[in-house]
């Protein structure tokens, strides 16, 4: 078993990251466009923006899968949450705990910054990543719904 170290992505990342990205991309079927991956790359790059990155990385330095974050009010409970938007990890290492020790970061992440809870959606049939977060989180009765516009 791998040894997972998660941390803040870094611009040395972004090579890897972008791989990382380009497979998530596949993953839920959306075209691949390097404009998109600029603007991301772009976001994480700037501390000022509302969405932060995390990296799951080997003993190699090698990155395992990536996490990317944001804050989010709560007005219910008066509180801040932390707000999982993207969760992937690579083919190869699938099943090899990155993706666990990504998610067990951003809850000690989000404890040791005083956020109320990490809250995210997955796809109904994602029934592998599901299985993850069936054994370190708790699902919702809350269904999703969008307005596109």
């Amino acid at each position: 078993m791998t040894d997972w170290n998660v941390r803040p992505v870094t611009s040395a990342d972004e090579p890897q990251w972008r791989e990382l990205y380009r497979g998530y991309r596949e993953f839920y079927g959306v075209p691949q466009d390097e404009s998109k991956l600029d603007v991301v790359w772009s976001w994480l790059g700037d501390e000022a923006h509302e969405t932060h990155g995390f990296v799951a990385v080997d003993e190699q330095g090698r990155l395992g899968g990536l996490a990317h974050v944001r804050r989010f009010a709560r007005p219910l409970s008066a509180t801040t949450g932390l707000y999982l938007d993207d969760l992937f990890t690579s083919t190869e290492v699938r099943g090899g705990g990155a993706g666990k020790a990504l998610l067990l970061h951003l809850g000690d992440y989000a404890r040791d910054s005083g956020l109320s809870v990490v809250r995210w959606i997955t796809a109904e049939d994602n029934t592998t990543a599901r299985r993850l977060y069936d054994a370190v989180a708790t699902q919702t009765s809350w269904v999703t719904y969008d307005i596109v516009s």
